[in-house]
């Protein structure tokens, strides 16, 4: 199994930084009304709503807003033109790309999609061309990696599927269906992570240890999330260390 990319590392830190800008809040929102929308209101009986909920939280969303997001998709009507559709591409360095999108015009979503990827010297491929290269799974992220015995007794009784240690960070790897089970027996034993999510994790990366390729591949992924429609962009990148210090 792939260790955590070092990729993962920086999305996380933007996501946050984009957040306080009131950049990503509108697709979390729209997140939140779709999974409270195709399933139950109620986070805990809802694994993509609650999901959604902790990338909200983690990004300082009040409580009052997803309420009201939640409230919104479980009112249902509000959405039902809206398609969700995935797109695959590689960028520079043979660099392995998924593009989730929620759309109510697919010309345009993927006229811009492509047009992400061609600026970037990317191709923007057919269905199945990558999704293949990534499972979706749940990922509770701490800093400390002394941590490393308490969290893993705790989480596996809770139901983890594994502890990764890449002598960074630990990352506890569950099911998605059992992301919030986990995450709450965490909380309780006074284990709060650093980061937690349900993300689509690549089997395998691509090392990028050129800055050329690199500042390509970021930019490329930065357009890509800057664009309405694109709700998550995913990819299998692991940048060396010398680059991880100048990015």
């Amino acid at each position: 199994m792939a260790g955590h990319s070092k990729w993962a590392n920086i999305k996380h830190r933007k996501a946050k930084q984009d957040a306080a800008k009131g950049k990503v809040f509108t697709k979390i929102i729209r997140e939140i009304v779709s999974a409270a929308k195709q399933g139950e209101p109620e986070p805990d009986k809802n694994p993509r709503l609650r999901a959604a909920v902790e990338k909200a939280l983690s990004v300082n969303m009040t409580k009052d807003t997803i309420k009201r997001a939640i409230e919104r998709g479980a009112g249902g009507g509000d959405s039902d033109n809206v398609e969700e559709i995935t797109y695959e591409g590689y960028g520079v360095g043979g660099v392995a790309v998924l593009v989730e999108t929620m759309t109510d015009n697919v010309n345009r979503t993927v006229g811009e999609v492509r047009h992400a990827f061609s600026k970037h010297d990317g191709n923007l491929g057919t269905s199945g061309s990558v999704a293949y290269l990534f499972s979706k799974r749940g990922e509770i992220i701490f800093d400390d990696v002394s941590l490393e015995d308490e969290v893993m007794m705790v989480a596996l009784d809770a139901g983890a599927v594994d502890i990764e240690n890449d002598g960074d960070s630990l990352v506890v790897v569950t099911d998605p269906e059992n992301f919030g089970t986990v995450k709450d027996a965490l909380n309780e034993a006074g284990l709060v992570s650093d980061n937690a999510e349900v993300t689509m994790s690549p089997s395998t990366t691509a090392d990028i240890d050129n800055i050329d390729d690199a500042q390509k591949v970021m930019k490329m992924i930065e357009m890509l999330e800057d664009l309405d429609d694109v709700q998550e962009v995913y990819t299998n990148v692991n940048f060396s260390d010398d680059i991880m210090a100048q990015l």
